[in-house]
């Protein structure tokens, strides 16, 4: 039976290389696969998709007027569709979603969708949103921080420097983004000697905290 499938990560996690590997096994035997790309991630120019290792793909560009059922149903009728691929899934709209899960339960053809799950500013995404709602089975590829964590969000850098204000959507690669735990997300450090934390701490103000905090000697 059918499912929809999101799979989702930080940057840098082989989202696109894992696509690109299922597009492969389906192929190898035989079977038809449809991928797709928003047309909004122009990095690579249209028509493909391309993982960090330069591998790389024919797709399909769609756009946020792109009804997926009809173009779905324009490439069965040619050559049976046994899957559909997405890449950059976060970039989907509420209603692209909904006519994925379409393609599902009323084709009975799998469905897989990579993306991002949280954008720079630790938001989701409106296609992740939604893919979080409707998805049939959520995976998580992982990665890790530069501490050797596990990284689950995504910061923004700017002229070496970690911010968090601007546009949700900033298309770009390792040149703007990185992938960090939640701590280093937090205290706003992308890397050993990277910038300083955002929330600067005086050395008596982490003294006088240290005398705030309650120790239970119950809690071991």
């Amino acid at each position: 039976m059918a499912q929809l499938y999101f799979r989702y990560s930080t940057m840098n996690a082989g989202k696109t290389l894992e696509l690109i590997k299922v597009a492969y096994n389906y192929e190898e035997r035989g079977k038809h696969v449809l991928t797709l790309t928003p047309s909004v991630d122009n990095r690579y120019g249209g028509g493909k998709v391309v993982s960090k290792a330069g591998i790389s793909r024919p797709a399909v560009m769609i756009d946020d007027e792109t009804n997926l059922i009809e173009l779905y149903l324009k490439v069965d009728a040619v050559t049976k569709v046994d899957c559909v691929l997405i890449d950059e899934g976060q970039f989907l709209k509420k209603h692209h979603v909904l006519q994925l899960t379409e393609i599902v339960d009323s084709f009975d053809t799998p469905v897989m969708v990579y993306g991002l799950k949280n954008d720079f500013r630790n938001e989701l995404f409106e296609g992740s949103y939604y893919l979080l709602v409707y998805a049939d089975k959520i995976e998580e590829i992982k990665t890790i921080c530069w501490c050797g964590r596990k990284a689950t969000m995504v910061a923004r850098v700017v002229d070496g420097k970690f911010i968090r204000t601007g546009n949700q959507i900033e298309i770009g690669g390792n040149d703007k983004y990185v992938s960090l735990c939640r701590k280093h997300y937090n205290d706003g450090r992308i890397g050993d000697e990277g910038t300083r934390p955002i929330y600067n701490v005086t050395n008596d103000e982490v003294a006088q905290m240290a005398e705030d905090v309650q120790v239970d000697d119950s809690i071991e």
